[in-house]
């Protein structure tokens, strides 16, 4: 039999042979130089994180607003983006460490078809739904409230004299955009004109008569509501309930070359959801936040 002292011995060896043997995996060519330290601190104790001013960058922002990034040995620094290629492009070309992004735009970087193809990580997903599709108010005073009527709105007029937006090419608004038209019968490709518009210019853009409708995230849905510009036809839970929107997006290289702070970084947002999600008080905070001008 063998003695408590010699047992116990045998058992933290195994436990450190496991963990060293798990490290040569997670860490690739870091490993030595992470042990050697006995370390699993950030490499980077700064990170730069893209958003754009939509309600779902809200994990992004409160971790770095309520200190969870300093509770895992980071300093996060959002940074406010203008577009959706904007972040793109800042993403890919290392400008920013992590983003806010859509959940199409990723997997589109990826496959080469959003931009010159990278290697992309998902770290987490940020929200579900949240999103809708806008119609103008010059529709609705044509009596159209729905699908439906749009499509026969559309019928009655020569093809593409109606102009739809959304965000980006492989964005999850183009995706809504395109089904919700097809299911009421109007081919997003041949009867209509659409275009890519920046979030925060969609409004604008709609009151110029640019447009006759869009889809995006909120809180833009809402602002053609109150300034009387537009309506809400769909919401995207409707057409998807509880899809995927937007994610904590960055390079494959990044996480490679940073492992230990692609960790605290997910963990520092995760614990900001979790947190946001915790009570009415938590989320009027948040609401707060997000309203300011930054």
């Amino acid at each position: 039999m063998m003695s408590k002292t010699r047992l116990a011995v045998s058992r933290r060896q195994f436990l450190l042979g496991s963990a060293v043997v798990s490290g040569s995996y997670l860490l690739p060519g870091l490993r030595s130089a992470v042990w050697a330290a006995g370390s699993d601190a950030p490499e980077k104790s700064t990170v730069r994180v893209g958003f754009i001013p939509l309600t779902d960058c809200a994990p992004v922002v409160m971790a770095s607003i309520k200190g969870f990034d300093k509770k895992y040995g980071l300093t996060l620094q959002p940074s406010k983006e203008a577009s959706w290629a904007a972040v793109r492009d800042k993403l890919t070309a290392g400008e920013l460490d992590a983003a806010h992004a859509l959940y199409g735009m990723i997997y589109g970087l990826q496959l080469g078809i959003a931009g010159p193809q990278h290697n992309m990580a998902n770290l987490m997903t940020l929200n579900n739904n949240g999103q809708a599709i806008t119609l103008s108010s010059q529709l609705r005073a044509q009596n159209v409230t729905d699908g439906a009527t749009l499509q026969k709105q559309i019928a009655s007029q020569a093809k593409g004299a109606f102009t739809f937006a959304h965000t980006f090419p492989t964005s999850t608004h183009a995706m809504w955009l395109y089904y919700w038209l097809a299911n009421a019968g109007i081919d997003p490709f041949a009867d209509v004109r659409t275009v890519v518009v920046p979030p925060p210019q969609m409004v604008m853009n709609m009151k110029m008569g640019n447009m006759s409708g869009f889809c995006v995230g909120e809180p833009w849905n809402q602002r053609a509501i109150s300034d009387n510009i537009g309506f809400t036809a769909a919401t995207t839970q409707q057409i998807w309930p509880d899809h995927p929107e937007k994610i904590l997006a960055t390079r494959a290289q990044w996480v490679s070359e940073n492992p230990h702070t692609a960790r605290a970084l997910t963990a520092a947002v995760l614990e900001a959801a979790r947190w946001i999600d915790a009570s009415d008080a938590n989320r009027k905070e948040t609401a707060a936040v997000l309203a300011g001008r930054a």
